[in-house]
């Protein structure tokens, strides 16, 4: 029988990229997620009894044995850009480790993310941090891999901006000098399926994973605007008011930016000099203009239609 890997919030943007690559290679594939509803989309894509929906919450204990049991791998990949940063980075991947390893799961994957570190000034860096540290202490052959910012066709960050941009004559760029390395989500993905099929070549290691281009806030929104074919005015906002508004409205349900996003954004989002990547997988690093022409042109006035600025 094809072996059998529980993705923890594998119904989400980078989940399906996971949930993907395992399927290519026949494995069985377990989504486990609060709604597994949002995860029917994956049926779709699998043979028949390839895909199992159950529904889990990470930070409770009894779902996630429940959920894990009978995997020979378990992958989590559930992360949150504000609420709940202790119960679910820590606490969650607590369970979740501690669940696998109870199990004898043979293999674990962690998703963490660049910039996760005790000393970081956001929650959502330090509660990272500490939840490698949670995974490691309970399931010490892990295997934790760290994207920079993921872009793809369903991310929320690239195609928040294209959608802009087709809308406002001006953007503002907050925090402009900041630094990442845009990584494509299906690479992330495929990485992340072959840890979960080869422990003994990947357990134990952390991993970083960045794209070929090293690329400022104001670039990266830039180039949004060029690929779209909106020539918009780029507004850069100074430190001192991009941190008064996000002080000031970052928590309401609405706001262009939490405070702890703006504390996120305060480090550059590179991978560390000497980190194993992509090519420890074997894999090539896709930049954004390779693929982004498959989903950008829907921002563009004539859509598919309109020519290329490439």
């Amino acid at each position: 029988m094809a072996a059998l890997v529980t993705l923890f919030g594998g119904g989400g943007f980078l989940g399906r990229y996971v949930a993907e690559a395992l399927m290519r290679t026949g494995t069985r594939v377990r989504i486990a997620q609060r709604n597994p509803r949002a995860a029917f989309f994956l049926e779709t894509l699998a043979k028949v009894g390839q895909v199992q929906l159950v529904a889990a919450d990470i930070r409770d204990p009894a779902q996630v044995r429940a959920a894990v049991a009978g995997s020979d791998s378990v992958v989590n990949l559930i992360g949150l850009l504000r609420g709940d940063f202790e119960g679910v980075h820590v606490g969650g991947a607590g369970n979740v480790a501690g669940a696998a390893a109870s199990a004898g799961t043979g293999a674990l994957v962690h998703v963490s993310a660049i910039g996760a570190d005790p000393d970081s000034p956001s929650a959502y860096g330090r509660t990272k941090s500490e939840g490698e540290q949670a995974v490691r202490a309970a399931f010490p052959a892990a295997t934790i891999v760290r994207p920079s910012l993921i872009f793809g066709r369903e991310d929320n960050f690239v195609n928040r901006f294209a959608a802009l941009a087709r809308l406002s004559p001006l953007l503002p760029v907050i925090r402009p000098a900041m630094r990442m390395q845009p990584v494509y989500a299906a690479d992330v993905g495929r990485a992340v399926a072959i840890a979960a099929l080869d422990s003994r070549a990947y357990g134990g290691r952390t991993y970083e994973l960045g794209g070929p281009q090293v690329m400022t806030m104001h670039e990266l929104i830039a180039w949004i605007c060029r690929t779209t074919g909106h020539g918009r005015v780029l507004v850069d906002i100074p430190d001192p008011v991009s941190r008064l508004i996000a002080r000031l409205t970052g928590w309401l349900p609405m706001a262009p930016i939490t405070w702890d996003q703006w504390l996120m954004l305060s480090r550059d989002n590179l991978v560390a000099p000497g980190a194993k990547g992509l090519e420890a997988f074997g894999l090539p690093k896709t930049p954004l203009i390779a693929v982004a022409e498959g989903w950008m042109s829907l921002y563009r006035r004539h859509g598919r239609f309109a020519k290329s600025p490439y």
